[in-house]
């Protein structure tokens, strides 16, 4: 059974970056192993609205990054520990 969702532009060229050989569902399965919540996925949930809030720009501006070296080590330690 398939379902079909909408995600953001900028959602789907992260998947589509990630995917490589993979299905979409197996990328999506494989981050919900690794964290356990679909927040973490869809990148919701990150921030009550009072914590974001207090967030500065400058440190909201650098929240992709830091996200996606974030991923890089979590993506490193994964195949560290599969070789």
């Amino acid at each position: 059974m398939t379902k079909t969702i909408e995600i953001s532009d900028d959602v789907y060229r992260r998947l589509k970056r990630e995917k490589g050989d993979r299905s979409f569902s197996e990328v999506i399965e494989t981050a919900l192993d690794r964290r356990g919540q679909i927040a973490d996925v869809a990148g919701q949930g990150i921030f009550d609205a009072e914590t974001a809030e207090r967030v500065s720009d400058d440190e909201f501006e650098s929240m992709p990054d830091r996200i996606s070296n974030h991923f890089d080590r979590v993506r490193q330690e994964t195949d560290d520990t599969d070789a």
